[in-house]
């Protein structure tokens, strides 16, 4: 029994398949929760990284450049574990799923930097110049003219993280996050019935990412590509 649903064993595939269908979908919304909240950290924390980047200080680059180095170059476990085993000896204690939203959400911050990169770089230099012109300050000029020409260029590769976050959610099981392939992996060990759960949570997983490039498809064509005015 897990979240006191029962399931039904020795009446075939499809009866057992129905009766653990509820209980894989309360794992499913906790990967979509998961998914969700890790995107979001990824989201502001690369435009965080992005912008420093963007620093006249070079030290400030330099640094940030390290920072996102690192993350990009070590495995998504060990800070996953780091962050779950390690900030508990300096007081700091956070639930299961708040770790490991937090520990997607930096390890793809570092991804999704690169993508914010690379759309400011896409802007014309001559966008910068008009502002100059404009006597718009440098703040202004990066949150009014370059990142509103820069977010519809990097729709999709921000999408394919979002995808990618998802995908990434089964790591969370180490922590003893019950996210899809958790739940269907306990259903195994209790029935000894691991092909019909894992073929179900494959399924489950399909659809979803078949849902969420549609949505990024329909988001990337309904924002403008082309230069905005200057305002």
């Amino acid at each position: 029994m897990l979240f006191g649903y029962e399931w039904v064993t020795g009446q075939g595939d499809l009866a057992f398949a129905a009766s653990i269908l509820p209980m894989l979908l309360l794992g499913l919304v906790v990967t979509i929760q998961a998914t969700v909240a890790g995107f979001f950290i990824a989201v502001i924390l690369g435009l965080i990284f992005a912008a420093l980047r963007q620093s006249r200080f070079r030290v400030v680059r330099y640094v940030t450049g390290f920072v996102v180095e690192f993350l990009r170059d070590t495995p998504l476990l060990v800070q996953l574990f780091f962050l779950y085993y390690v900030l508990p000896e300096f007081g700091i204690v956070l639930p299961a799923f708040m770790t490991g939203a937090l520990a997607l959400g930096v390890q793809y911050s570092a991804y999704t930097s690169q993508v914010y990169r690379a759309g400011i770089e896409a802007v014309p230099p001559g966008q910068r110049e008009a502002a100059r012109a404009l006597d718009l300050t440098e703040r202004r000029t990066f949150t009014h003219v370059i990142l509103p020409q820069a977010i519809p260029r990097i729709i999709p590769a921000l999408g394919n993280y979002a995808v990618s976050i998802m995908k990434d959610v089964p790591i969370l099981s180490v922590v003893t996050v019950l996210e899809v392939l958790n739940v269907a992996k306990i259903i195994g060990d209790q029935t000894f019935n691991y092909l019909v759960p894992f073929t179900m949570v494959g399924a489950l997983y399909l659809v979803l990412t078949l849902i969420a490039s549609y949505l990024v498809r329909l988001l990337d064509r309904a924002l403008p590509k082309t230069g905005l005015p200057l305002r």
